[in-house]
């Protein structure tokens, strides 16, 4: 029944499909061919908000972290609105500071200040003058985060895995699954009704038969169709906002609101029947072998995904449980895991964003301060709110640029150990991937462009982490607190 369902939906999505598809990897042959039988599963886990310097800097050894002077210590720094030096510094608590920094659209393209990347301190002076300015210069060491320093020096690091706009994680994690932000440059749930012209990639697999899934915390005692129709109630809410059927009060308060990250496009009933899973259900596959080809692992964004306030071991603690998992699991030899952040949380980095290639010709856009009756009333009924929200949004309506550079490392038996690898990557890399793989087209300009990150591993002889390390262990165990 639901198969059925699910091939209604895709057809209902294909009449709002308007684009062309991209030009197949490998023209000879058919798409969905399996170019890369080594791998069968890909697993993303996908965290949040935290720059490479920030967590890797001070690494050591391994990769573009921080410059050091003669005493061990970062020499960067920024200059606050009184002319005050605020230089990169330990971060002496792993529990971090609400609300700040701000990786709003405005504060990342005040921070970057066309290249200057001299805004991070000023930016929270700017946007959030009563929150603490100096928390975007911190950094952590491998004395709070030993499993995830430990995994970068073990398997493939890549120090130069950018975020793929100037952005928050809605955009961010848009161009992970359609290689577009379609427009979107906030993470309000107000305008999340909308489809990318071609598509999104889940769209790409099912009509080619190739198994996927988006794992998400859960409730234990909801039943998946309970937690179906919980989602498809929240998803009517938001096409109800996003047509303006709503009061502009109703507005107010409005959160950002995110269970998984297929949840940012439209997913009807029965692909989220037959596609999303919890936790506990990664857990089993993992162990049994029987993850999906591809699969996304989302953290409980409101507890351990590692955005502020949040104790950040608890995040590492549960990556640590996940990738453990995967190495542990039966289908290990043919898996790849790809560890990544979907964009840098507002904290310092000193590596400025490239120019990138323009996915399409959408011109990113603000429900709430757009030129449109819906702005002009709400300056008339909630003027605050129009102006907290322009403080978050304004700046150049374009996708591009980069986003800051993020932790990645890619965990594969067939990783190359100690790799470093320092070509440019996004986000869309892993759609690259994707498509490599299954010789399948590209969605937008943005993915056709990009580089799958496959230097790091190595098919040509035998698996080097055929057995799979022994990691530091966290500094928290997931499940600990």
């Amino acid at each position: 029944m639901w198969n059925r369902l699910e091939q209604r939906e895709l057809n209902r999505l294909a009449r709002r499909v308007t684009g062309a598809p991209g030009e197949l990897p490998a023209p000879d042959r058919p798409a969905g061919t399996d170019l890369l039988p080594q791998i069968k599963h890909i697993v993303v886990l996908m965290m949040e908000n935290h720059s490479y310097d920030n967590y890797l800097g001070m690494l050591g050894g391994r990769g573009d972290g921080f410059p050091l002077g003669p005493d061990g210590q970062p020499e960067v720094s920024n200059t606050g609105a009184e002319g005050e030096s605020v230089p990169a510094h330990h971060l002496m608590s792993t529990v971090q500071v609400p609300d700040s920094p701000s990786q709003s659209w405005h504060a990342t393209h005040l921070q970057w200040d066309e290249g200057k990347l001299d805004g991070f301190v000023s930016a929270t002076q700017q946007i959030m003058p009563d929150r603490d300015a100096t928390a975007a210069m911190g950094y952590w060491t491998e004395r709070d985060l030993p499993f995830y320093h430990g995994l970068a020096r073990t398997f493939p690091l890549a120090d130069r895995w950018f975020s793929s706009c100037l952005g928050p994680t809605f955009p961010n994690r848009r161009f992970l699954i359609s290689g577009t932000a379609n427009g979107l440059i906030d993470d309000l749930p107000v305008n999340l009704a909308d489809y990318p012209a071609n598509g999104t990639i889940f769209d790409v697999l099912t009509r080619h038969g190739i198994p996927w899934a988006n794992y998400h915390p859960v409730a234990g005692s909801r039943t998946r169709y309970g937690r179906a129709l919980r989602h498809r109630t929240k998803a009517l809410r938001r096409r109800l906002r996003t047509l303006r059927r709503v009061a502009p009060g109703s507005l107010t308060g409005l959160q950002k609101d995110i269970q998984f990250t297929a949840d940012i496009y439209p997913l009807g009933i029965a692909r989220y029947m037959l596609h999303v899973r919890s936790t506990d259900e990664f857990f089993s596959d993992a162990a049994a072998g029987t993850l999906p080809a591809f699969s996304i692992v989302d953290p409980d964004f409101s507890a351990y995904s590692e955005e502020n306030p949040q104790d950040i071991r608890k995040g590492e603690g549960f990556a640590s449980a996940v990738i453990n998992a995967v190495m542990r699991g039966q289908g290990w030899p043919n898996t790849l895991l790809i560890w990544v952040y979907d964009e840098h949380g507002g904290y310092y980095d000193h590596v400025s964003p490239p120019a990138a290639p323009a996915p399409d010709d959408v011109p990113g856009r603000s429900v709430v301060i757009s030129r449109s009756w819906l702005h002009a009333v709400l300056r008339l009924v909630a003027p605050g709110y129009v102006r907290s929200v322009a403080k978050l949004d304004s700046g150049p309506q374009r996708y591009d640029r980069y986003g800051f550079r993020v932790p990645a490392v890619l965990v594969s038996p067939y990783a190359r150990p100690g790799y470093l690898t320092s070509e440019t990557f996004d986000h869309t890399s892993l759609l690259k991937l994707l498509e490599v793989k299954w010789n399948l087209p590209a969605l937008t300009a943005r993915d056709a462009a990009a580089h799958a990150p496959l230097d790091a591993l190595d098919f040509s002889r035998p698996p080097a982490f055929a057995q799979p390390p022994d990691l530091p262990p966290p500094a928290l165990r997931w499940g600990s607190w």
